[in-house]
């Protein structure tokens, strides 16, 4: 079908006010989820199959994202040609208005293409902010973007000893929070990148003081329910001297989810997903819709 396509787009968001990254039941009404909106916003280009949106990475309820994905089917009306990339970025942002969602970039991508499935990896990146007893202290520009901790500093050598347990392939399941879908998850992940950087504020060259901030990056191709945030806080405790290296390797080493202490976990609005990575020949186009591409940059009605 001409007038039909598939897209992969990339999004970001502040989750501060949001349900998480996928949408909430019909009765829960107070609070949308990411997937919510960005449906409703592809709705308004009319289409005539229904909308449905699947989202590579499901993050959670106040969890941030510089670069979310997910694909959709869009079929227009009266053999229309599927919108060219550029103006379906465009349109889908001018429907969304003021929600704190922006798509950053579109692709066609093959019929076959699924957002989750062909993720490559999902790179997340934890800030935390040091010598902050309360988050009113920090700029605007930072609040509810980073993790505020009295600790004026955090033994760094001893958190990145931790780090290097926690990389390549192990049992995590001490590190996944409980839910619905924990027995159909396997907890043997790989962790490509943990690392632990300075980082800087938002406002770093205009505010009345220093912001020492840290960054905690972690990479795998995908990651238990609430794990990066466990792992943060876990890593943080680290850093306090609350909990040694060697007690954090036991925690690992349990495979039980009650073995990981209470209250530990990092909290949601630190964590930012940055990257969702895909190999280029899972978006390449055939021929014959690259041709339909090329037809449609040229030709697509409004």
């Amino acid at each position: 079908m001409h007038n039909w396509a598939r897209y992969l787009i990339f999004f970001q968001y502040i989750g501060t006010k949001y349900s998480g990254a996928v949408k909430v039941p019909p009765h829960q009404v107070k609070r949308k989820g990411i997937q919510d909106h960005l449906e409703d916003a592809i709705r308004r280009l009319r289409p005539i199959n229904p909308v449905s949106l699947t989202v590579s990475s499901r993050t959670d309820t106040g969890v941030h994202a510089l670069s979310n994905s997910a694909h959709f089917d869009l079929q227009r009306s009266n053999n229309k040609l599927p919108f060219p990339e550029d103006i379906l970025v465009k349109a889908l942002n001018y429907h969304l208005g003021s929600e704190q969602i922006r798509v950053t970039r579109a692709h066609r991508v093959p019929d076959n293409f699924h957002a989750r499935f062909h993720a490559k990896t999902r790179t997340y990146v934890y800030r935390i902010a040091l010598g902050f007893p309360h988050h009113c202290q920090l700029p605007l520009t930072d609040y509810n973007l980073c993790w505020n901790i009295r600790n004026t500093e955090l033994d760094m050598g001893a958190m990145r000893q931790a780090a290097a347990l926690l990389v390549g392939t192990h049992n995590f399941s001490s590190f996944r929070a409980i839910n619905s879908d924990m027995p159909f998850k396997n907890p043997v992940k790989t962790l490509d990148v943990v690392d632990i950087q300075p980082g800087s504020s938002f406002a770093h060259a205009h505010f009345h003081r220093d912001i020492p901030i840290w960054e905690l990056t972690f990479r795998s191709k995908s990651f238990l329910y609430k794990q990066v945030r466990r792992m943060t806080g876990a890593l943080v405790a680290v850093g306090q001297g609350r909990l040694s290296v060697p007690q954090l390797k036991d925690v690992m080493e349990a495979q039980d989810s009650v073995a990981y202490p209470q209250a530990m976990a990092a909290p949601a609005h630190g964590l930012f997903l940055t990257r969702v990575d895909y190999r280029d020949t899972d978006l390449q186009l055939s021929q014959q819709s690259s041709e339909e591409k090329l037809s449609s940059t040229g030709n697509a009605d409004d």
